[in-house]
């Protein structure tokens, strides 16, 4: 998915550590990222490259937003600026409030692309069609850093009993030119389709905007090229999934589409993300909520933060092998019928997180024993 000109580092890929900065999330946050962790260790460290991993304290999210009335620590910031000068990712649990907006503001992570694909799902437990979600292989890609989410708002009081809520939002030029180039490029290196989401009528003057800059960025990768409206979108990606390539979408509408897409994947906890800046700065996540209702219950579905483990390891240091196993364990486990709730079918067998942690990671072990990975130092 080489979608920006930043290139993957060639230290990397040359043999050097795996540089990982931690952010654990909230919620059901730490148990995903455990698990995770657990799946990642068994294939990068002593049977791979070295893998050095980073954390900032755990206190995070509400919990600071509302002492601070900021979501980012300097310490959170810290260990990003430090990863990134490493040469590494961040990978991050799911996180309430204004976390994820203010992080990628920060650090101009404007590009976002969250996988659907039929191999990195749970199709079975989807309530479409088979026929609709077989061969599935679409990218979505979001804007991060402009648009309503990265607006102004206040609240006016003044007047007795009347209280009015404002907010304003704006797309600049460049912002909306980078992105669908960069949506371009990466239409060019699969099928050669862009989709573009957009709402022409009711937001005419960033519709016009997003129309230019798209035409000029299809043209000069040379990919086919379609608008379609917002509501459209929703009801063709649930009836005619496996007819789109690469989705482009606006802040708003990409967080809609993707959340919706995870009924393509059979579970919003198979869902993830990778997030990256025009420098090479990358960070990685599921597309879930933190799911309060659900801490310390052992059922949230780690698969979506190991698949953004995977995603890490692929785009970030280049590791295709050890990501490519990381996927295939979930897959093996699954297939012999070992689920979260959120995925499980009739006959399979119900685990927890943390059990289904360790499942992975002991396939993944066996799944590098057999392709000839061993641990250093025994024969």
């Amino acid at each position: 998915m080489d979608c920006l000109d930043a290139p993957k580092l060639e230290a990397n890929k040359q043999g050097a550590p795996v540089e990982v900065g931690m952010l654990w999330g909230e919620g059901v946050g730490e148990e995903v990222i455990a698990a995770g962790l657990e799946v990642l260790e068994s294939v990068v460290g002593p049977r791979s490259v070295a893998l050095n991993v980073y954390e900032a304290g755990r206190l995070s999210g509400h919990a600071v937003e509302a002492k601070t009335n900021r979501p980012l620590t300097d310490e959170i910031l810290g260990l990003c600026e430090q990863t990134f000068a490493r040469g590494g990712a961040v990978i991050q649990g799911p996180y309430g409030g204004r976390f994820v907006y203010d992080l990628r503001k920060h650090f101009d992570l404007f590009f976002k692309i969250s996988p659907l694909q039929s191999d990195l799902s749970a199709q079975d437990a989807s309530l479409l069609k088979p026929e609709v979600v077989q061969g599935l292989d679409i990218l979505i890609t979001r804007e991060n850093c402009g648009g309503i989410y990265q607006g102004q708002w206040s609240e006016d009081g003044s007047v007795p009993g009347r209280r009015v809520a404002r907010h304003h939002f704006d797309y600049e030029e460049s912002q909306v030119r980078r992105f669908l180039l960069a949506s371009a490029r990466l239409a060019k290196q699969r099928r050669g389709k862009m989709a573009v989401v957009w709402k022409e009528s009711g937001l005419p003057s960033i519709s016009a905007l997003w129309r230019t800059c798209a035409n000029e960025a299809a043209e000069e990768h040379g990919v086919r090229l379609q608008f379609v409206g917002i509501d459209l979108m929703a009801y063709w990606l649930l009836q005619r999934a496996a007819t789109f390539d690469v989705i482009a979408t606006p802040n708003l509408f990409g967080d809609v589409i993707a959340d919706l897409g995870a009924i393509l994947l059979g579970s919003r906890g198979a869902s993830f993300s990778g997030n990256y800046s025009e420098d090479g700065k990358s960070v990685y996540q599921t597309n879930h909520g933190a799911g309060f209702d659900l801490e310390g219950s052992d059922k949230a579905n780690p698969a979506g933060q190991i698949f953004a483990f995977s995603m890490m390891l692929r785009e970030t240091f280049g590791r295709y092998d050890e990501a490519d196993i990381m996927e295939e364990a979930v897959r093996s486990v699954w297939r012999e019928g070992w689920r979260t709730e959120d995925v499980a079918i009739p006959g399979c067998r119900v685990v927890g997180t943390r059990e289904m942690g360790r499942r992975i990671a002991g396939r993944a072990e066996e799944i590098m024993d057999t392709r000839g990975f061993r641990i250093a130092g025994k024969v």
